[in-house]
């Protein structure tokens, strides 16, 4: 049996041994102990009393696996294709349910945006108190938004109990990190309390000649106004810069064999002596909360954002013989600055058979981006497996761009439940939206749209734990930006039926869920193999999904996801159904936590975990290549010595295994071998 074989029934054993062995139990209602969050409904819910798909990854998760980058946060969900285009630090990158995630990330229920020429906000995971991933659509609660689903980061925040946190790391690739998190009341009534969150990273890049130095600092304050009103205020500041690590490759020497061999996987095809990446990012927020009564609450979180971006980068576009590419170059030098708010009204009545939790919304959120592109699609030649001697040729005359959209929301969402069985769920959700779209000395292509999107699920809380529900949720998604014609994206829409089982017996600390689902786009994106995407057709994903997270003993706990995604591509009257480039059908993956406590080991914590990422394929109207699959390992040790220090080493892609993540046009090694030592201190 394959590896990759023997890892998905791994993974699908251990997930139906638990449901096996619970339904020899006596009948038992869902363990009310599992996470209870707000993402997937915007109402505090425990997720297995939701007619939906979602996953929860917490801070004690990031800090065990040493996550440094926000795009590994999921690599051991279902439902989620983490790193498709290898280590870029340029951004974080998802594909959600065999669609990209490149708009779908938020924070603190608000968007962040990732749009507009390379304008793209990065979340810093040291951060966070845990990640929630909402999977389909959601734009009956979050308006616009890509059809594979969210992924929604809670910002650490103020705590009531004085509590710090002083780590150092180091590593391979010249990895070097410091960070401090402190939080506590400041008044002795504790009416008043802080959060300090602050980070320094310096690292190489995975590229020769390329590196990253990150500084974060994210200060909060909560408030008890009163009784009933509590108001916290959320900041952050960011700043990225160093050489960015050209991650583009082509299928010619990459994943198809050439008379010269391969490229290495650390050879950089950009321009090392003069690729620039200085990012800075800056947020600004609260979040307000105040009852009125035992029924009604109303909630508000808003925050101000801007960016600035400078980014030059080389690439190599295609062969102009066996060994030469012609190289591209991407040259940006832009801002944004963004706003959003949410307003929320949320009543709860109950009667002795009933509860009935009524959500009425507003939200508003604009984006003014201005930027200039030196895009040069004749930079100059390389030879892919010699780049010491290259020509190059300066950057094209500015272009100058002003983007943006304004949307304002209103929403309306229900949620009944009957005799303490039967979840029922209905929404609709009306947006109307104005995009900016102008170039200079260019047609003002500009335009709004208005649109409906509706929601609705019925769930069922049945003995022994097991609860199946149906659902149905739409998305929209007004794209921003020009094709290679210069025309205009249009709107993309997208529709979901989902038919799942959740699994949370009383005896088990966790769950077990499952989900077929069926997920189409229209007027959908695809990759063109230039500087922007081409439009239209449909984009159509079909899947399956199975992910348990639970404590199988006191001190075992397992983590274990499987995803069948198949993915289909209409982009002309030609070619119907193609197979979508990227995407791999198979993805299982399994990790094991074990904590010793008792005896001569207690204190010591093994962690140990396999991924497993199917075949996937070019993008079928460029080229037939298929891209192998690959089984990566990673392992944790850590030993606490006492209440207060903890001593911890990570390492991911244990075997050094060298792999292509994907193609899409271009094709994209995966992440070597990384190893990461951590001291801790806490108090």
């Amino acid at each position: 049996m394959k590896p990759g074989n023997t890892l998905a029934a791994v993974s699908g054993t251990l997930l139906f041994a638990c449901a096996g062995s619970a339904l020899a139990q006596e009948p038992a209602a869902a363990n009310e102990t599992v996470v209870v969050t707000s993402t997937a409904l915007k109402v505090d819910t425990p997720l297995l009393e939701t007619p939906r798909s979602a996953s929860v990854v917490t801070d004690t998760e990031l800090e065990r696996r040493a996550v440094n980058k926000y795009d590994q946060v999921l690599r051991y969900r279902a439902g989620a294709l983490s790193a498709p285009y290898g280590n870029d630090a340029k951004a974080d990158w998802f594909f959600f349910r065999g669609f990209s995630g490149e708009d779908s990330t938020y924070q603190d229920g608000l968007r962040l945006f990732r749009e507009a020429g390379y304008l793209w906000w990065k979340t810093e995971p040291f951060g966070l108190e845990r990640v929630d991933f909402l999977k389909g659509p959601a734009s009956i609660l979050y308006g616009e938004a890509p059809p594979g689903g969210i992924i929604n980061a809670i910002s650490k925040r103020p705590t009531d109990e004085t509590q710090g946190l002083f780590e150092i790391q180091a590593g391979n690739k010249g990895h070097r990190q410091v960070g401090i998190d402190t939080s506590g009341p400041v008044t002795d009534s504790g009416d008043v309390r802080y959060r300090l969150v602050g980070l320094f990273r310096d690292q190489d890049g995975e590229l020769d000649g390329t590196d990253n130095e990150r500084v974060y600092f994210a200060p909060s304050l909560a408030v008890d106004l009163s009784d009933r009103t509590t108001l916290t205020l959320l900041a952050s500041y960011q700043r990225d810069h160093g050489t960015p690590a050209n991650v583009f490759y082509l299928p010619y020497g990459s994943v198809n064999d050439t008379p010269f061999g391969k490229v290495d996987r650390d050879t950089d095809l950009g321009d090392n002596d003069n690729d620039r990446l200085e990012h800075e990012q800056i947020s600004v927020g609260y979040e307000l909360e105040h009852t009125f009564n035992d029924t009604w609450a109303f909630q508000q979180n808003a925050r101000l954002s801007s960016l600035d971006l400078f980014l030059r980068t080389a690439y190599p576009s295609y062969m102009t013989d066996d060994r030469t590419a012609q190289r591209g170059l991407t040259y940006r030098d832009g801002s944004y600055d963004a706003f959003t708010i949410d307003n929320r009204m949320i009543g709860t009545w109950y009667t002795d058979n009933t509860e009935n939790t009524l959500l009425v919304g507003l939200d508003y959120q604009h984006l003014d981006a201005d930027y200039l592109s030196r895009d040069n699609f004749n930079y100059g030649m390389i030879d892919i497996f010699d780049p010491g001697d290259v020509t190059t040729n300066p950057p094209s005359n500015p272009t100058y761009y002003d983007q943006g959209k304004e949307q304002i929301g209103v929403y309306v969402q229900d949620q009944l439940r009957l005799y303490d069985r039967w979840i029922l769920l209905a929404g609709a959700r009306h947006d109307s939206v104005d995009v900016t779209n102008k170039q200079e000395g260019g047609e003002d292509q500009s335009y709004d749209d208005t649109q409906m999107s509706y929601t609705g699920g019925v769930m069922y809380l049945g003995d022994y734990g097991l609860s199946p529900y149906l659902s149905y949720s739409e998305s929209f998604t007004p794209n921003i930006g020009n094709d290679l014609n210069g025309d205009a994206y249009q709107p993309s829409e997208g529709k979901q039926w989902e038919l799942g089982l959740k699994y949370a017996p009383n005896w088990l600390d966790g769950y077990v869920t499952a989900a077929v689902f069926d997920l189409k786009e229209s007027d959908t994106l695809y990759p063109s193999g230039g500087s922007s995407s081409n439009q239209g057709g449909e984009r159509h994903s079909r899947g399956f999904e199975l992910e348990g997270v639970g404590y199988v003993t006191d001190n075992l706990q397992v983590t274990a996801a499987y995803t069948y995604t198949d993915v289909t591509l209409d982009v002309s009257d030609t070619q119907q159904e193609l197979r979508a480039g990227l995407i791999p059908r198979h993805q299982a993956s399994l990790w094991l936590d074990y904590d010793f406590s008792h005896g001569t080991l207690a204190g010591l914590g093994l962690g140990a975990g396999a991924r497993y990422i199917g075949t996937s394929v070019d993008s079928p109207q460029y080229s037939d290549t298929t891209v192998a699959a690959y089984t990566l390992y990673d392992a944790m040790v850590s030993y606490a010595v006492d209440s207060h220090w903890t001593a911890q080493v990570n390492v991911t892609n244990l075997t050094d295994e060298d792999y292509v993540s994907g193609c899409d046009y271009w094709c994209y090694y995966g992440e070597s071998r990384s190893v990461i030592g951590s001291l801790k201190y806490r108090w």
